[in-house]
């Protein structure tokens, strides 16, 4: 018996079901390798300029900043101008990914790996973003801590424009597409809108309550080297 076959078997156990039939077992199956998208929304449907601009636009909309690179190259520079113009330091963790370990941070003090709760600044690469409400998605794994999303007080995201959809379908279309590829599903997908916030005392909107008080996003146009 596989392990899928004994999980589902202890669910319908636990229900006070009876086996599968075969019919029914073979609709299930169908439903979770051809999973059928529900309604989506026409807002994020576009040319990529035109998600781009809806991107910028819905992101600002939920307190979150954004900044257009041309290539990868740029981020160092952006990120200390970001530091630098919010008198945040030059110190920031980042997340060990190839893509951000591989540029030259000789300009700031750096660290890579998880957060352990005493980092001021986190930077992360997003696994893609959503044009229709300006959201990022941020995989859990070995080159994207999760504490990174959460601990730091300011949050900022390197989120390249060929990353970038319409709509949340998209995103979880290609996570399934590559899980399938490499045999893995990250252990958490997180989808971040804007800085942490809540609005439970008098209806009053505080930022930085469960999480970061700010998100700079990075939005790289071109992965071509600057010239």
């Amino acid at each position: 018996m596989s392990s899928r076959d004994y999980i589902l078997g202890r669910i319908r156990w636990s229900l006070g079901r009876g086996a599968m039939e075969r019919e029914d077992d073979l609709s299930l199956v169908e439903r979770l390798s051809q999973p059928k998208a529900n309604l989506i929304p026409k807002r994020g449907s576009g040319t990529p300029k035109q998600q781009i601009s809806l991107f910028v636009k819905m992101a600002k909309e939920v307190n979150a900043t954004v900044s257009r690179l041309k290539s990868l190259d740029g981020v160092p520079r952006a990120v200390a101008k970001y530091l630098k113009d919010n008198d945040l330091g030059t110190a920031i963790r980042i997340a060990p990914h190839p893509d951000l370990e591989n540029l030259d941070w000789s300009k700031l003090q750096t660290s890579f790996g998880p957060s352990g709760g005493d980092d001021l600044n986190g930077l992360v690469m997003a696994f893609a973003g959503v044009a229709e409400t300006g959201s990022l998605a941020l995989t859990s794994g070995a080159q994207s801590p999760t504490t990174l999303n959460f601990l730091p007080d300011n949050h900022i995201v390197v989120l390249k424009a060929d990353d970038l959809v319409g709509d949340y379908e998209a995103v979880y279309a290609r996570l399934r597409r590559e899980s399938n590829s490499a045999d893995f599903m990250p252990r958490a997908l997180n989808w971040v809108a804007g800085p942490s916030r809540t609005a439970d005392i008098e209806q009053t909107l505080l930022l930085g309550a469960h999480g970061p008080r700010k998100l700079h996003i990075l939005l790289v146009e071109d992965d071509g080297p600057e010239g």
